[in-house]
């Protein structure tokens, strides 16, 4: 059997390997010419000094950063670091965000980051803010929408492969995380060949209040299964979350052979609505779980850690009824859930056909005990009892659906590099166009939520190959803009993406440009080494500590001559800018500082640590081009040696001028 089962997947590869050629030798030129009779220039061109409809919010994948592209033209907006340091911008070097990246691992500053979702109101995105997960140290963060920055991260304890994540609920109730590594539970020193016995798989809840603020709720065991994708219910299946599983044969080694023996594995169905009457009941157990929330403060701009010691575990076997298992061919990867609420769909990466569940029948099959066994408590629904339809043979290596506003369905096909376009209801096939190469997710905006808009589809291909200019080994993922708003989908435009991105999600730009934030008021600022005007600054040592309260404004630094530093002391730069004008931050870099540059925002304070190591005059300038005079915007330390008695006096302007 396992060699049948090797042979089977070894054909998808070659399959997979003749549909890659096949399409980077036969196809782009075609595509391209396609793309220009149909107008497809003049369709995403947005004219200088016009803006884009809608935004476009990227995962990085291992860069662990979000990127943000104007839709239809694919311009590139932003970089947001997330999980990984930024020297560009300071994230992760400056002092006050250093806490951001604090984990029970230590200083973890890099993270592979997969799926940004976006706040919803009513089933609506909102515009608010965006949630990202990290998967392999287990986090979540939330990015503030009116500053473009990470507001807060929460370490997600007992899992492993923070992949299910994190998804939200209709109206941002929760965010979810499931493990896609099962891990033994409590973690330990075990035998991997003791996985059935002493590991376990861990879904998370994550409560985000009124402000944003995340945290864990409760997790939900379950048996050592890989919890892959996640979506939450919607309209009637609101109070639902869905998790598709793999790995259900639960092996530890070669899983491509030894995890694709069953024929089914599982949709777990889990009633949060459900498990917050269980939790006010007190059936949880409270368990020993160190993690660490982090979260930036917008008055005094500093990020602080918080370590919490425990959470509460609900058991299906203490909790009946908060748990269902849906059977889904095989190996299930996305599971969505239409607009209605009431449609879910599993798709089985090794199954030619696409299954989709019905709430309505769920809620049946439960109601009249419709079993075909129990696993670990958790019972498991007659797979003919909770199925609506299927779509037969609509592509090779189904992955991911999304829905546009007129009750049809997308899919992404990896094998066939493809999109499907199919009708809820009749399960009919009714569109397909090529993508390329190798589609994994696909984004259509609102295309999650409960009114989606049916213009625009965006397909996030893995493999480039020659859609650009060769760089090297390695070239830049593609994503691929479609038009869905007529019968047949019509490719766009091409462009390259940052990272590998998994997913992406689309917002019109109107529900997030009117609250964008343009500079942060300087009668706000409450960060403790403030300085709102040049009377402020000065230069304090305390021992070995030494802290500069400094200010930037066009084109000078006060103060900009400092003397009596000495090799080896430690030195806080603070720098606040005091511009109150949009778009004018102002940089700060050091010669020998081993971080990165600082670049401040208008009306914020960051902090620089430096260590001087040699003795001299070091030179500090503004890195961020601000005005016709920026490059006389520099300064002077003087750095003399350790235990010297050199005076400590700062000046800006006449010589030896103290402020």
């Amino acid at each position: 059997m396992k060699k049948q089962l090797y042979y089977f997947t070894a054909a998808l590869a070659i399959i997979f390997t003749i549909a890659i050629f096949a399409n980077s030798c036969n196809t782009s030129r075609t595509a391209n010419t396609g793309a220009l009779d149909n107008d497809a220039a003049s369709a995403v061109y947005v004219a200088p000094g016009e803006y884009d409809e809608y935004y476009g919010f990227f995962s990085g994948g291992f860069s662990g950063q979000v990127s943000v592209y104007g839709l239809p033209s694919g311009r590139l907006l932003k970089v947001i670091p997330v999980f990984s340091q930024d020297a560009e911008k300071g994230y992760g070097y400056n002092e006050e965000t250093k806490p951001m990246l604090n984990t029970t691992f230590g200083f973890i500053p890099w993270d592979d980051a997969h799926h940004p979702e976006l706040s919803q109101t009513n089933g609506e995105t909102d515009g608010r803010w965006l949630f990202i997960n990290g998967n392999n140290t287990p986090r979540i963060a939330r990015l503030d929408l009116t500053t473009f920055e990470t507001a807060e991260i929460i370490e997600i304890p007992n899992s492993g492969g923070n992949h299910s994540s994190p998804f939200t609920t209709e109206n941002t109730e929760y965010v979810v995380a499931g493990t896609r590594f099962s891990v033994p539970y409590p973690q330990k020193d075990v035998a991997i060949d003791s996985y059935k016995e002493n590991f376990k798989g861990m879904l998370s809840f994550i409560k985000v209040n009124d402000e944003g603020h995340m945290e864990i709720a409760f997790q939900v065991l379950l048996p050592a299964f890989d919890y892959d994708l996640a979506h939450s219910g919607k309209g009637k299946s609101h109070g639902w979350t869905f998790f598709t599983t793999y790995n259900t044969e639960e092996k530890h080694t070669l899983l491509e052979v030894n995890a694709s023996q069953n024929d089914k594995d599982f949709i777990a169905a889990i009633n949060w609505k459900k498990a917050e009457e269980y939790i006010a009941q007190g059936k949880y157990k409270e368990i020993p779980a160190e993690h660490y929330s982090n979260r930036y403060d917008e008055k005094s701009h500093i990020a602080t850690s918080t370590l919490q010691k425990t959470v509460k575990v609900l058991t299906p076997e203490d909790c009946p009824g908060l748990v269902y298992f849906l059977p889904t061919p095989k190996s299930p990867h996305g599971v969505d859930v239409d607009p209605s609420g009431e449609y879910i769909i599993g798709n089985g990466k090794l199954s030619a056909d696409l299954t989709v569940h019905s709430f309505t029948k769920m809620l049946a099959a439960i109601e009249n005990k419709d079993f075909e066994t129990t696993i670990a408590s958790v019972p498991v629904l007659k797979y003919d009892k909770v199925v609506s339809g299927v779509v037969t043979k609509p592509g090779l290596g189904p992955l991911h659906t999304e829905f546009d506003n007129d009750g049809n369905a997308y899919t992404t096909f990896f094998i066939s590099s493809e999109i499907v376009k199919w009708k809820l209801g009749t399960w009919e096939v009714l569109d397909r166009i090529p993508a390329y190469y190798s589609v994994g997710h696909l984004m259509i905006p609102g295309g999650d939520s409960k009114k989606p808009d049916g213009k625009y589809m965006v397909a996030l291909n893995k493999i480039t190959k020659d859609r650009y200019l060769p760089t090297g080994p390695e070239m830049n993922h593609s994503a691929q803009l479609y038009d869905i708003s007529g019968d047949k989908m019509k490719l766009l435009l091409d462009f390259p993406t940052i990272g590998e991105p998994h997913y992406a999600q689309g917002i019109l730009a109107s529900k997030i440009t009117s609250k964008s934030k343009k500079f942060y008021p300087l009668e706000e600022n409450e960060h403790p080494h403030r300085a709102l005007g040049e009377k402020d600054t000065k230069v304090v040592r305390d021992g070995s500590e030494v802290h500069i309260y400094m200010t930037s404004i066009r084109s000078h630094f006060a103060p900009d001559n400092i003397e009596g530093i000495k090799v080896g002391d430690k030195v806080f730069i603070h720098l606040t800018n005091l511009e109150q004008d949009f778009d004018v931050p102002h940089g700060f870099a050091i010669q020998g500082a081993r971080t990165a540059e600082l670049l401040v925002m208008p009306g914020q304070t960051e902090t620089m640590y430096w260590e001087p190591q040699r003795e001299g005059v070091v030179p500090f300038y503004c890195t961020d081009f601000c005005s016709a005079l920026h490059q006389e915007m520099q300064g002077y330390i003087r750095v003399s040696p350790a235990g010297s008695s050199t005076e400590l006096k700062w000046s800006m302007g006449e010589p030896d001028e103290e402020l």
